[in-house]
């Protein structure tokens, strides 16, 4: 009964007999990959960007609880 289920799957596998077929599968994987690393790299830079925005708030913050304080 499983070799029966896992057999089933075989039938939505295709590799074609011409391997030229792969071309443009090969593309597009290409093309999504090098979008996915381009947005990774811009959430990477403007995370960095808040980081520092958020130190420097902090930085802010912390002056005036000293000036406050005394």
């Amino acid at each position: 009964m499983l070799t029966n289920f896992i057999l089933s799957f075989g039938n939505f596998l295709y590799f074609p007999e011409d391997k030229s077929e792969y071309i443009p599968a090969a593309f597009s994987m290409l093309v999504f990959l090098l979008m996915a690393i381009a947005v990774f790299l811009l959430i990477k830079r403007v995370s960095k960007k808040e980081e520092q925005k958020t130190k420097h708030l902090e930085e802010q913050i912390r002056k005036v609880n000293e000036k406050t304080k005394q």
